[in-house]
């Protein structure tokens, strides 16, 4: 009898079998993520998918709970509302992407160089990304006040008062940029941190090596620093994706869907059902439908992360 060796040394018993008390001590160690898991996650999940399923109210009534099937999402898919709420969400993703990336790139490029006081800028930077939502959209909110607010005078005194005070969160032509600029000032900062963990995981050998061949600071970019951050620009954009997806603190503090549903979406058409008609069946219905766009979402970026050996 031999004894089968593995990169697991030690894990196999005589014949290839597995030693119990290792299985046992391994399962013991994942048992609480295991649980957790299953508690916060698969279990909502489950329970959103069955309750997606019936007529469920929000708070209980004489009349029983009564399974309808697909019915819930069928009203869905044919009230135009959802459409347009989905169609904003999309246009906030695709506004909000090259901004809010942009921005912390630039940022991260900026601070990952050698100057006076780089630490401090970064915690600044990073500050409004770690500062409630709610705070935020409230300061904002002054900022963009109508007629006469700190954006307004500012555009005033830039234009010499050729342009008029911009109606930003009442004007359906700019409530959803005005949002935009708000959730990207907000959020950028945690992509700056990304994209200097990338900055700095990236070799100085490479560069010292570039240097040695000749290239300049703009081929340096673009042969080493940019295929460096591969990886980080396909998690970044992927994060920042589904993050656009569950938009709705702005929308529910700033315009409330409006005005004429130009800010409308998904999670705020969700929780709209949910709790102010109370259509509990209805709103985990949507909330399923949130769920596969984002499962979608999540299976691109691990597609994307193999074909770049991530």
């Amino acid at each position: 009898m031999t004894l089968q060796q593995s990169p697991a040394a030690g894990r196999l018993r005589p014949g290839g079998r597995r030693d119990p008390r290792r299985l046992a001590q391994e399962a013991l160690m994942i048992a609480p993520a295991v649980l957790l898991l299953a508690f916060f996650l698969i279990a909502p999940f489950l329970l959103s998918f069955w309750t997606s399923m019936t007529n469920q109210p929000l708070v209980p009534r004489p009349t029983p709970v009564r399974f309808v099937g697909l019915l819930n999402f069928q009203r869905i898919f044919n009230d135009p509302l959802f459409w347009t709420s989905l169609w904003n969400v999309s246009r906030f993703t695709f506004w909000v992407l090259p901004v809010q990336c942009g921005l912390a790139f630039a940022t991260a490029l900026l601070l990952h160089q050698k100057i006076p006081g780089r630490n401090l800028l970064r915690g600044m930077f990073f500050l409004p990304a770690i500062t409630s939502m709610v705070v935020v959209c409230v300061i904002w909110g002054t900022l963009f006040q109508y007629p006469s607010g700190p954006f307004n005078q500012i555009v005033g005194f830039l234009s010499g008062g050729r342009i008029q005070p911009i109606d930003w969160l009442g004007d359906p032509n700019w409530a959803m940029f005005s949002i935009v600029l708000l959730s990207a000032w907000q959020a950028y900062g945690f992509q700056m941190i990304v994209y200097l963990a990338g900055l700095q995981g990236i070799p100085d050998e490479l560069y010292d090596a570039a240097k040695i061949d000749g290239a300049n600071a703009l081929r340096r970019f673009w042969h080493v620093t940019m295929p460096g951050l591969r990886p980080t620009h396909v998690f970044v954009l992927v994060i920042t994706t589904i993050q656009a997806f569950k938009l709705y603190t702005q929308v529910a503090i700033l315009t409330q869907g409006g005005p004429r549903g130009s800010t409308e979406t998904v999670v705020h058409y969700m929780v709209r059902a949910g709790f102010e008609e109370q259509k509990l069946g209805y709103a985990s219905a949507v909330s399923v439908i949130l769920f596969v766009i984002v499962l979608v979402i999540a299976l691109i970026q691990r597609k994307l992360l193999r074909r770049f050996d991530v």
